[in-house]
């Protein structure tokens, strides 16, 4: 499937006609634009469902570089790095919540999470998660499934991939040999994991 994000919006809300929060996994590998798709597609809902639509974002759930501490900071970005438990425990919290909740967003300039950064309200009806391991058939992320009521992933070619990740760290300063490096060996390897070991989707973005 090969959709725009209105057919996207109209497929959502056909499925989340008789629910009172419907919450969607929207997946994909580092560099796929799932912050950027996410806002295009909340968008889109928007027109037909005004109010009821929030994006919450996986990478607020980054550690701390503090808790991470020397031996994981290198590896920042891959599975371990991030804290799946707590993605767990609010997302349950928002499908069976009597009031607003609060989750995390991560600054990336600043490259920390914070507390609090986005409220959920009651008349957020449908929930839009974005991030790499929503999907990813490994534990403790696949006990993440029976929380989204449809899933959707992100499918770039792994050249343009490569080519947005070495644009994207080129762009936070660093100079073409480290972004180069940061690209293939760090970013790319998250990549593939996403590629080869995550759950089959209910619909393929490309």
């Amino acid at each position: 499937m090969s959709p725009e994000p209105h057919a996207v919006a109209t497929h959502i809300i056909a499925a989340a006609a008789d629910a009172e929060r419907f919450v969607v996994a929207l997946a994909g590998p580092p560099g796929a634009g799932k912050s950027t798709l996410s806002e295009r597609l909340r968008q889109a809902l928007e027109v037909e469902l005004p109010g009821q639509t929030v994006v919450v974002p996986m990478d607020g759930y980054h550690f701390d570089n503090a808790v991470l501490g020397p031996e994981r900071l290198p590896f920042k970005g891959a599975p371990h790095t991030f804290d799946v438990d707590g993605l767990h425990a609010d997302l349950q919290r928002i499908r069976h919540a009597k009031a607003p909740v609060a989750v995390p967003v991560f600054d990336r300039p600043l490259d920390l999470a914070r507390a609090g950064g986005r409220l959920v309200t009651l008349e957020h009806r449908i929930i839009l998660v974005e991030g790499n391991y929503l999907l990813l058939d490994q534990s403790p992320w696949r006990e993440l499934a029976p929380l989204f009521d449809l899933s959707v992933m992100l499918e770039v070619e792994d050249a343009e991939l490569e080519r947005r990740l070495i644009e994207r760290w080129r762009g936070m300063g660093q100079d073409p040999a480290a972004a180069l490096d940061k690209a293939r060996n760090k970013d790319m390897r998250n990549a593939r994991l996403v590629k080869r070991h995550s759950r089959t989707p209910d619909l393929v973005w490309r």
